[in-house]
């Protein structure tokens, strides 16, 4: 049986319902599997060079051609390309053949301040105590986000080394190198225009959200960014963290209005960034409630999963209401679920945060040794 098991290979995926098992249960059934996570499916290729950048090129899926194309068409589409590279990462690159080059744990020893990045020659201190705030370099330079955001495929800045499994997990377990990618991680938050509020990853406006926000919806080739900050928040051990803010991405493209360029890249990349079946149900679910025009909205279930059996209209209405629920309340610290409502605006209007009893709150106004102080509160 072992062997009969260990030869077993599914067939790589060829179109995007091949890819995308999202509504593939649509219950609660998975909720109850450790972790509600997609398993390994046996890809049996990786990609090559070649074929990393010219997915790179299609990639930018924020250029305002691309936007109008989708939202003038009337038949539109999802991008096989982005189920594809989304399906891989979600399934841990199943059969991806490691670098053949000595293991050095590079993007682990630039984390601990032992080598630069390259081609800059820029240390990852300097980066954490001189960028912050220099929206101009954080802009402009498009060197560093490839070694902030390490993952196991292959960038455009082609001096960065991909992941390793093996590095993967040494980093987990180095604090120092977790702790500085916190702080990374919420340098780049405060170039969006958000703030990281608790060590459970919730996020909201930053003080500096309105400038912020209007560059980011004119400047596209950031969700590029978005979506390797997500990939590498799931490789390096804060898989939990990806839900809070793409739910906030939603809302203020879908509810506010404030982002509406990032709509498409925000259902057909972020959401699906998501490892848990249930949280991007949850959240498509949401997206489609406020999506305009609503007969354009093509990532929703299968139509015949939409209808539902004779008599069990209320069962079924029932179940997926259980399920977003579960999918967004907060259960435990151990399952790392996180606490969002749909109606939850006001809270983060204001820019306040109430914390559980022997929380530290992160303010507006903070500076850099109070975000390092509150950095080190959180478990590595």
């Amino acid at each position: 049986m072992g062997n009969l098991m260990g030869s077993w290979r599914y067939k790589e995926p060829s179109t995007v319902e091949e890819c995308d098992s999202t509504w593939e249960t649509d219950s609660e059934s998975d909720e109850h599997q450790p972790g509600g996570e997609e398993e390994d499916s046996g890809i049996s290729e990786s990609m090559s060079p070649a074929d990393s950048v010219r997915g790179a090129e299609q990639l930018d899926h924020g250029s305002p051609q691309f936007g109008d194309m989708m939202e003038s068409s009337t038949r539109m589409k999802r991008s096989f390309y982005a189920a594809k590279d989304l399906y891989k990462y979600r399934h841990s690159y199943p059969n991806y053949k490691e670098p053949r080059q000595p293991n050095e744990y590079r993007n682990l020893r630039f984390y601990l301040n032992k080598i630069p990045l390259v081609p800059d020659g820029i240390y990852i201190e300097e980066i954490l105590t001189k960028w912050r705030g220099d929206y101009e370099k954080l802009e402009h330079n498009h060197t560093y986000i490839q070694w902030l955001f390490p993952l196991r495929e292959q960038g455009l800045n082609f001096y960065a080394q991909e992941l390793t499994q093996d590095e993967i997990k040494e980093f987990q377990s180095t604090r120092e190198a977790k702790r500085r990618f916190l702080l990374a991680y919420t340098i780049m938050l405060d170039f969006f225009g958000i703030k990281l509020l608790d060590k459970n990853g919730n996020v909201a406006r930053a003080p500096n959200w309105q400038d912020r926000f209007q560059h980011l919806n004119e400047s596209q080739h950031n969700y590029l960014r978005i979506t390797r900050i997500l990939k590498s928040l799931g490789e390096l051990g804060f898989e939990s963290f990806k839900l809070p803010l793409v739910r906030l991405l939603l809302e203020e493209a879908l509810v506010e209005g404030t982002l509406p360029n990032m709509r498409h890249s925000a259902l057909e990349y972020f959401v699906y960034t998501l490892r848990q079946h249930a949280q991007r149900r949850a959240l498509l679910r949401f997206a489609q409630r406020h999506y305009h025009p609503p007969e354009n909205f093509i990532w929703g279930p299968p139509k015949k999963k939409r209808i539902p059996a004779s008599g069990s209209t209320g069962t079924r209405v029932g179940r997926n209401e259980a399920v977003e629920r579960s999918a967004g309340k907060a259960r435990s610290p151990r399952e790392g679920r996180n606490n969002w409502e749909v109606e939850d605006t006001d809270e983060r209007k204001s820019g306040e945060w109430k914390t559980a009893k022997g929380s530290k709150v992160l303010q507006e106004g903070r500076g850099r040794v109070d975000l390092e102080e509150y950095i080190e509160t959180i478990p590595l």
